[in-house]
């Protein structure tokens, strides 16, 4: 029984440290930006690490472009950001849990 106790407290251990970097994880999470870009620069834009734009940058020249034309780069160039993003994310919660996936989770992006 007392081999039961030792191991059960292990896992809560474990669990407990797991707990402790996700928080740290979350904290650097909403510090990272992702920067999307598209029309060979012409449109830049910035997510924080909650997905949120930050930033977005049109060139002058782009803005000589047709309505439709802008408004598709920037769809581009926040979708970009939004990859850029999620791998990001998916690298930091790797660094906090060891390498080891947790089944069945997934970062809301």
């Amino acid at each position: 029984m007392e081999l039961i106790m030792t191991d059960f407290s292990k896992i809560l251990n474990k669990a407990k440290e797991l707990e402790a970097k996700m928080k740290e994880s979350q904290q650097k999470i909403k510090e990272i930006r992702a920067e999307g870009v598209s029309g060979s620069n012409s449109v830049k834009i910035t997510l924080d690490g909650e997905g949120e734009m930050q930033i977005i940058k049109l060139s002058d020249e782009i803005m000589k472009e047709d309505k439709t034309i802008i408004e598709d780069l920037i769809v581009a160039a926040h979708n970009s950001a939004k990859s850029q993003l999620k791998l990001k994310t998916n690298e930091e919660i790797s660094k906090a849990t060891g390498g080891f996936g947790i089944p069945g989770f997934k970062w809301p992006l």
